[in-house]
């Protein structure tokens, strides 16, 4: 069970067809359909973030432009990253590299987060995060475009089923923003 404080929760947006990245791990369509300031309630529900390498690096790749950065630089609250190999480079002061299980980054973090949500970036922490129960929620925005390809959610194979059960939907402009809680 889940100390108290805020929710687990995967973030991602989403193509129609499952991508939450489309090919070279490209962001950039993303903002083609959004802005941070569109959602003050879901960027200021934020304490920490935990991601994975891959997800940091692109972060990285893309500096400057509005992917490169949480919430489009919407936020700047502390970022761990989960990873085998932290990069040679400085990271950014409020970036931490942490190695080892994904129960202690979770809990690593969540210290961070406070009252506030643990939000869960890319795709290979999140099923991590599911695979030992530790995921509360999915919130999910749904962008009225078909990628074709990419980094999927949600790979087939290797999960078993996780059963879900909604707690809202809402349209805000062409997007549909989805959260589901997860069912332990």
């Amino acid at each position: 069970m889940m100390p108290a404080g805020g929710r687990v929760v995967v973030q991602a947006a989403m193509s129609l067809d499952g991508f939450i990245a489309g090919p070279d791990h490209d962001m950039d369509w993303v903002f083609e359909f959004t802005t941070p300031e569109e959602f003050p309630d879901i960027v200021a529900a934020a304490g920490a973030m935990l991601s994975g390498r891959r997800s940091y690096d692109v972060g990285q790749r893309d500096a400057g432009k509005p992917s490169g950065e949480a919430y489009g630089g919407a936020w700047d609250g502390p970022v761990f990253v989960l990873t085998h190999e932290p990069p040679p480079a400085a990271a950014p002061a409020r970036v931490t590299f942490l190695s080892g299980d994904i129960e202690t980054a979770v809990a690593t973090a969540r210290s961070a987060a406070g009252d506030k949500d643990l939000v869960i970036i890319g795709a290979d922490v999140a099923r991590q995060c599911l695979e030992h129960g530790l995921v509360d929620e999915f919130l999910l925005m749904v962008l009225p475009v078909l990628l074709g390809d990419g980094t999927r959610l949600y790979s087939p194979g290797g999960l078993a089923r996780v059963d879900l059960e909604p707690i809202s939907s809402r349209l805000s402009g062409s997007v549909t923003i989805l959260r589901y809680r997860v069912r332990h």
